[in-house]
This record gives C-alpha cells, structure tokens and sequence, in this order.
C-alpha cells in the first residue's frame, strides 16, 4: 500500500494548477539541477548536487546511473540509503497529479538496494534493504528487505 497525502482541487485538473501547489522558481531550480546531475559523470559531484540544491537524502557510496530522473517538484520528499545503484533512465516520483486531486508521498530506499534500468518508482513507497528491481519495472508498492521483484506491475519474485 502507498502512503500518499490527497489534496482535493476545484476546477481544472490538478496539472493546470500545478504553480498553486509549488513555487514556480523552486521547479526551475529543480529542473536546472536535475538536467545537469542527469549528464555528470561524477557520481560523488551527482550526489553532492541531489543533496546541497534538492534536499535529497542520499547515503554514502550511492551510485544514479545516467539520466536517472528524480521528482522535479518535490525532490526534498525521496531518500535513498547507502551502497546503492540506481539503474540508468530510472524515475523516482514524489507526486502524481490527477484530474480531481494531487498526491504526495516520501519515497524511501533502503541501503544495499539495486534498481534495474527504465524502472519508474511510484509516491508513498518504501524499498527495504538489500531488495533489487528488475529492469523496466513499476514499483507501485512496498518491497520488503532483501526481496527480488521485478516486472509492470511490480511482484515479488523471490523472498
């Protein structure tokens, strides 16, 4: 189950008002941030730029792939542990804006947790230690600690 906070809006959907529920200036911060740590090569650079301009926790010898995306609007809202990879074109996602409503939700992953390629991680999960995704998975909900899962949605394939 993911922990999520809902925020009802009136009117139009919840993405047109996008500017109501989050500084304008803090998304082009973000969006500067994120672009350039997305393309460095430098991983302690990466991390050192995730934590210092975005709020990201991020623990010690943690590796983001290239073009790993983080949530653009609510970046401050994910941590992730120590002596983890974080798989190439990966999303990590913090909100999700619906027609009637916008949701928030800390994303948490554990220490020792690898993230396959071109997953998408959902608001409100939690990855426990020493878990791994598969590649191209959609973590839309809590894996426990040392677990192997993989796949759209997300299973858990072995304990």
């Amino acid at each position: 189950m993911r922990r999520t906070e809902r925020y009802p809006v009136k009117g139009a959907n919840a993405l047109w008002q996008l500017y109501k529920t989050v500084s304008f200036w803090k998304v082009v911060r973000n969006f500067i941030v994120i672009q350039l740590a997305r393309y460095t090569p430098f991983l302690s650079l990466k991390n050192w730029m995730y934590r210092t301009f975005l709020g990201v926790r991020v623990g010690g010898q943690t590796a983001f792939a290239l073009m790993v995306m983080l949530d653009i609007m609510f970046p401050e809202r994910i941590q992730v542990g120590r002596n983890c990879i974080i798989g190439y074109n990966t999303t990590i996602l913090a909100h999700e804006y619906l027609i009637e409503e916008y949701r928030l939700g800390d994303v948490r992953i554990g220490d020792n947790v690898m993230i396959g390629a071109n997953s998408l991680i959902l608001p409100g999960v939690t990855i426990g230690d020493g878990a791994v995704i598969g590649a191209g998975s959609l973590v839309n909900r809590d894996i426990p600690a040392g677990a192997f899962a993989a796949g759209n949605p997300i299973q858990i394939i072995r304990r």
